[in-house]
């Protein structure tokens, strides 16, 4: 008992620690641009919670976040749009293509509590059925991972097709209001920071107790031996799709949030490019453990912006190299590292130390026989 007290202790220590780091250090020491490069990182940690759940302790390997990152980021980026143009207005890109007025799909984003709702229900509602229908037929491994890419691939495709309801291949930007408050305010930039932030920390918290409970090991269970849960009367497909659904919802919601931060969204931001690319940072940062898929995430989130702007046709590579050198050196990722160089250190130390000196085989003594 006292040992799980002192956990929560630890656990609510690192939540304090975070909270003063996004809310106090960072606001006051990083410039309205730099916070909001910070608040870019941050939606794409929201992914990576999701990725580090799925994929960390239920061996999915999703490929195609991207995928429910673009559907929160595009109902997002719909009610902007509806909101800027006014009551019965059409947005200036689609009065520019075409003049058959408002899609009938887009209507209903007019309603802000229609858009939030939708940005949690249509991802979880696509991610559940994907997920029953894969792993109900025992879809796993590479194959589901070759599934989720294609799903990616398949949705920059239909939104670059669609010009006139999706802003094909430029995508939507230029919005000028977020729930009728202002986005050139850089006060209100600064509140969508802390939503961004708050909504990270939520997310945290929620994988946490989903890890440590019983679900979480069951959820371990499915990973590591899929046939001895369905003999001990568990559905895994269950199991599973319940943390393929968690981590859509969070996909979307950091989709939903990177709109108005970051003031565009297009296909660029959905495809397979990005959906590896947060696949690398949990990766990197360590997919079994809590805080790895985010500072992972955040670092290469990160390095990309920095990076890319000096060698931009070298980051791609950069990105792969790193991937390649974490799976096949580390495969815990960055969070692994103080137990391997433990390990390595273990080993040196049994090496040096000098072998036990041999001791001579003892000789029976002859007794005198009678």
């Amino acid at each position: 008992m006292r040992r799980i007290l002192e956990s929560r202790w630890v656990v609510l220590g690192g939540f304090v620690v975070g909270a003063v780091l996004l809310f106090v250090v960072a606001p006051a020491l990083l410039s309205s641009f730099r916070l909001g490069l910070l608040g870019k990182y941050l939606c794409y940690a929201m992914v990576a919670v999701g990725i580090g759940l799925a994929w960390g302790r239920g061996g999915m390997l999703t490929m195609g976040q991207g995928v429910f990152f673009g559907l929160g980021a595009y109902m997002m980026a719909m009610h902007l749009k509806l909101g800027d143009a006014g009551p019965g207005g059409v947005p200036d890109f689609m009065a520019l293509i075409s003049s058959n007025g408002v899609p009938a799909w887009w209507e209903p984003f007019r309603s802000p509590a229609f858009t939030l709702v939708a940005i949690v229900l249509l991802p979880a509602l696509v991610a559940g059925l994907l997920g029953l229908a894969t792993f109900r037929r025992r879809i796993r491994g590479a194959y589901f991972a070759i599934l989720s890419q294609a799903l990616a691939a398949a949705f920059a495709i239909l939104l670059i097709g669609n010009p006139t309801g999706t802003g094909g291949s430029t995508g939507l930007n230029g919005f000028k209001g977020f729930l009728g408050f202002s986005l050139n305010d850089p006060v209100n930039r600064r509140l969508l920071f802390f939503v961004a932030a708050g909504a990270l920390l939520v997310m945290v918290a929620v994988a946490r107790q989903l890890m440590v409970s019983r679900y979480g090991e069951l959820l371990v269970a499915c990973r590591d031996s899929e046939e001895r849960v369905r003999i001990l009367g568990y559905d895994p497909a269950l199991v599973k799709t319940f943390a393929y659904v968690t981590a859509a919802v969070m996909a979307s919601v950091g989709g939903a949030l990177f709109v108005p931060i970051v003031g565009i969204v297009s296909p660029n931001d959905v495809g397979i490019v990005p959906s590896i690319g947060l696949l690398i940072g949990v990766a990197i940062g360590g997919r079994t453990t809590l805080l790895g898929p985010v500072l992972g995430a955040i670092a290469v989130a990160w390095a990309g912006t920095t990076l890319s702007e000096s060698i931009p046709s070298g980051w791609t590579y950069i990105q792969g190299l790193m991937f390649m050198l974490v799976i096949a050196f580390l495969p815990g990722g960055l969070a692994s590292l103080g137990s391997v160089v433990g390990d390595l250190r273990a080993r040196f130390d049994r090496r040096r130390r000098p072998p036990a000196p041999a001791t001579a085989p003892r000789v029976p003594v002859p007794t005198g026989g009678s």
